[in-house]
């Protein structure tokens, strides 16, 4: 059996990265300055920004960097949302090709200001980038749109190869950690996109070391799975300020491989589960494994 302890200690070994830098890094930098464009990896302070830009590899944030949500997680500012950039699906696609990339992800803030909650400009995103570089694949992570489904088929019906939208949390926890959300909805808007376009691969994360037990994480897997979404992943939530939720405690690499092998026997096609994993990590193997 798994066994949660809470553990307010300073960062273990295995969470600890090498500072980002290099000529890869800087071209990748430069580039989305160049461009006015957001990254998930800056605005969120994700620890694997070094490594994937090291890789010429980013996640696009479209739709501004103010977030109309204040999640206590989340290190993307707050605030009143920011006029639409109808240029910027454009200025994506070039930076894409610019990469050279292959795979590309796409996600944005939450726009609780717009009804469709920024449907529109993922499809726009999605066909620009498919106009500018055939054959390039396209992920997107998407908010839950209050639960619109016509936000949802604006987004389906631009064929994204594949539809990713995090759980995040277990259950007990959403009112804390995600303002604004919905435990259900958010697993309702993922097996409305496997209903609607089975095809398509669905794909969610979870945050672990927020408070939740194992068996909770276990749970949420398992509800994941019930929806039919396809890939997991799962990572250790880490502080990015002190104005944040503070970290709980720090999940252990084994809790780490037991949590995968669980996914994989309830039946997901692919799961990442380590440490430093976050949703957008390795996105193109998992869906070449899966």
């Amino acid at each position: 059996m798994l066994v949660s302890i809470t553990n307010h200690a300073r960062r273990p070994e295995w969470l600890r990265v090498r500072a980002p830098g290099g000529a890869s890094y800087r071209d990748v930098k430069d580039l989305v300055d160049r461009q006015r464009l957001h990254t998930v990896c800056e605005s969120a302070r994700c620890p694997n920004v070094g490594e994937c830009w090291s890789h010429r590899t980013a996640t696009f944030m479209i739709l501004g960097n103010v977030c109309t949500r204040r999640c206590g997680f989340c290190a993307v500012p707050k605030g009143g949302p920011e006029p639409v950039d109808y240029d910027e699906p454009r200025r994506v696609a070039e930076a894409v090709a610019a990469l050279g990339l292959k795979y590309a992800v796409i996600t944005s803030v939450n726009r609780d200001d717009r009804k469709d909650g920024g449907a529109e400009i993922f499809a726009l995103t999605i066909r620009a980038i498919r106009e500018r570089l055939h054959g390039c694949q396209v992920e997107v992570l998407i908010p839950d749109f209050q639960g619109s489904r016509a936000a949802m088929d604006a987004v389906l019906d631009a064929g994204p190869d594949v539809l990713n939208h995090n759980l995040e949390t277990v259950a007990r926890l959403y009112r804390r950690v995600r303002l604004g959300a919905r435990y259900e909805r958010s697993l309702e808007l993922l097996a409305y996109s496997k209903a609607v376009r089975p095809e398509i691969p669905t794909k969610s994360g979870l945050m672990v070391g927020l408070g939740e037990t194992n068996e909770e994480v276990l749970q949420a897997i398992a509800d994941l799975r019930a929806h039919r979404v396809d890939i997991l992943t799962v990572g250790q939530y880490l502080r990015p300020t002190a104005k944040h939720l503070p970290v709980e405690r720090y999940v252990t690499p084994a809790e780490f491989v037991q949590f995968r092998r669980a996914g994989l026997e309830m039946g997901f096609s692919h799961v990442e589960s380590s440490p430093l994993v976050r949703s957008s990590y390795h996105a193109a193997e998992a869906v070449k494994h899966g």
